[in-house]
C-alpha cells in the first residue's frame, strides 16, 4: 500500500503520476490501465485541489493499495461535505454540446472508469473509494 499527504496544489500531480507509475512497474499494470487510473486520480485530485483550496484545507490525502488484480484508491480530505454518488448533478450528455452546461462530467467520467465508487463521511473527512479492475 502507498500512501502520499499531497498538498492542495496542482504541482503535486506529478508526485501523484509518480507514485501511480511506481506500482505500475511493481505490479505489471498494462498502459491502458495506467492510464485510467491516472485519469480517475487527476479528476479528483482536482477536484480536492480547487474546492478544498478554497475553503482552506491546506492538503488531503490518497492512499493506493492494489490487491491480485484489483486497486483499490481512497482520497480522504477535510473539506465541506460531498458525496459525489448524491450530491453531483446527472451529467447531461445527450445535449449538443454547444447547449450544455459548462462543468459536470468529471464525475460522470470518474463514475463510468471505475468498477466500483463509496463515499462516507467520518471524523469531519470525506472518504471517497475508487475500485478498479485491471483488465485480464
Amino acid at each position: 500500500m502507498l500512501s502520499l499527504k499531497i498538498k492542495t496544489e496542482v504541482a503535486e500531480l506529478e508526485r501523484i503520476f509518480a507514485a501511480v507509475d511506481e506500482l505500475a512497474v511493481q505490479n505489471n499494470w498494462p498502459d491502458d490501465f495506467i492510464f485510467r487510473i491516472n485519469l480517475v486520480i487527476e479528476e479528483v485530485a482536482m477536484n480536492c485541489i480547487k474546492y478544498c483550496h478554497m475553503e482552506g484545507v491546506s492538503d488531503f490525502e490518497i492512499t493506493m493499495d492494489p490487491q491480485d488484480d484489483v486497486l483499490t484508491v481512497e482520497i480522504i480530505d477535510a473539506g465541506r461535505p460531498f458525496d459525489p454518488l448524491t450530491d453531483a448533478p446527472e451529467a447531461d450528455t445527450d445535449s449538443d454540446i454547444d447547449d450544455r452546461a459548462i462543468g459536470g462530467l468529471g464525475i460522470h467520467l470518474v463514475r463510468t472508469m471505475t468498477d466500483d465508487m463509496r463515499y462516507r463521511r467520518e471524523a469531519d473527512q470525506n472518504h471517497l473509494t475508487l475500485i478498479m479492475h485491471k483488465p485480464s
